[in-house]
């Protein structure tokens, strides 16, 4: 039994004439009955009784079609998910990100590309930058988003957001009142940092801007999450340098300082990649990947 025979047997049940269904299908009337013929006798009863003035289904042959008319709809969906799959309007990515991407681009991105891609799924994984470069050699993400840079040859990254440090400082702090933070006037500060392993793209500027004006900074406190560092802060534990878009977090007891520096090299200094196996196609991944460059 072929597909086209239950299509053949369906355009009958729904004309209800040979003839005028032969003219639908585009087939002569003879080769139709012929079809219908051998469907019968392949399964075994009667689909439709005949008479020289009319065609009417059998009680086995209603049954039979509404089945076949579930067959076709089962198909039809079928057909309509590998198409949406293939375009990759459906099925699931899992994506990884570090913590401060949520406090700027995340959010955003995720919102467009739900609305643009309803019917894909995301899985989320907040991991450190070298956690996910791990994941993505495992297969277990698909993408991440990273501080770069990264040296993997079997990955490829793109910048897709930069944003300029800022000094976070107790309320208290001497230093609170002004507009700008000449780094310099940290040289004596206690630093509350990340470990550079976790983000050396954004550990290694904190520390050159520092030893540009002459000092490496004292690290008395390294934490692995920017709230906590934050919150360290506000404890007048020490003063720390991230991102600017820490200030979403809202935490009281801290403000938040531009640097003030005539060196325009220093600006733009956090950045946030994406990065994927150079070798995937998945078509999802490449409709996340057409939305995050989007972004830009």
């Amino acid at each position: 039994m072929e597909l086209r025979h239950l299509r053949y047997f369906s355009t009958v049940a729904t004309e209800l004439h040979f003839g005028r269904a032969a003219e639908k299908l585009h087939i002569a009337q003879p080769p139709l009955s012929k079809q219908i013929q051998d469907l019968e006798a392949e399964l075994g009863f009667e689909l439709f009784n005949r008479t020289k003035r009319s065609v009417s289904l059998t009680p086995a042959g209603k049954e039979f079609l509404t089945e076949v008319e579930r067959i076709f709809q089962q198909l039809d969906r079928a057909i309509d998910i590998g198409r949406k799959t293939s375009r990759g309007e459906l099925g699931q990515i899992s994506i990884g990100f570090v913590g401060s991407a949520t406090y700027n681009i995340l959010p955003v991105m995720l919102q467009k590309f739900h609305d643009r891609y309803p019917n894909v799924r995301i899985e989320l994984h907040e991991l450190t930058t070298d956690r996910q470069l791990v994941w993505l050699r495992e297969g277990r993400i698909d993408l991440g988003l990273i501080r770069p840079p990264i040296v993997e040859r079997d990955l490829v990254s793109q910048v897709i957001f930069q944003e300029s440090l800022v000094v976070v400082l107790p309320i208290n702090h001497p230093s609170a009142m002004l507009d700008a933070i000449e780094v310099s006037s940290l040289a004596a500060e206690p630093f509350i940092l990340f470990p550079r392993q976790l983000a050396p793209g954004l550990y290694d500027p904190i520390i050159a801007i520092c030893q540009a004006v002459g000092f490496s900074p004292n690290v008395v406190q390294e934490c692995i999450q920017m709230q906590t560092i934050v919150s360290l802060v506000s404890a007048n534990m020490g003063i720390s340098i991230l991102p600017e878009s820490i200030q979403s977090a809202q935490r009281q007891g801290v403000v938040y300082k531009p640097i003030q520096s005539s060196d325009l090299s220093i600006e733009k200094l956090a950045t946030i990649a994406i990065v994927w196996r150079i070798n995937d196609d998945s078509p999802t991944m490449n409709r996340f990947l057409e939305t995050a460059v989007g972004y830009q």
